[in-house]
């Protein structure tokens, strides 16, 4: 269920975890078209008779997951009273389990912290991905973002 929340107010819900998240489809026409992109042909991700046969199929790019996360946090929350908002990037991420390929991943996100910074405020938040079925996350990452105050929406 998403939450709709006033930048104004947002520092008031630190703690507060939200999700799941619907989840999404890594097949393998997703992690052929990652590894095109960023030119990652490496064997694990994309040679399926390979992979198959030495470690049971083909699984994920980690930056394939990591780039999952503003589409799979997009339905938990909005930050209301907003003007503009950047990536600032992340503190820590780590890749706990690989996602393979035909899995679906879903998100959950903890506000971690929300700071003033400059003429605006620095949010942290903790997203824990997990595939389906299991309870071990396959990747959680400590993601920033710098947030100014105005008339949309985030």
């Amino acid at each position: 269920m998403q939450r709709q929340i006033p930048l104004a107010s947002l520092a008031d819900h630190v703690g507060l975890r939200l999700g799941p998240s619907a989840g999404i489809l890594v097949d393998q026409a997703r992690i052929d078209r990652f590894a095109e992109l960023t030119n990652d042909h490496q064997w694990i991700h994309v040679d399926v008779e390979r992979a198959t046969r030495e470690v049971g199929g083909t699984i994920a790019h980690g930056y394939l997951t990591v780039s999952l996360i503003p589409a799979l946090t997009e339905s938990l929350l909005t930050i209301t009273g907003v003007g503009h908002a950047f990536n600032y990037g992340s503190n820590k991420v780590r890749f706990l389990a690989p996602v393979r390929s035909g899995q679906s991943v879903h998100a959950f996100m903890t506000i971690k912290a929300v700071e003033a910074k400059g003429k605006g405020w620095l949010l942290t938040n903790v997203v824990e991905l997990f595939v389906a079925g299991s309870e071990t996350p396959v990747c959680v990452a400590e993601i920033l973002g710098l947030v100014h105050a105005g008339e949309g929406t985030l």
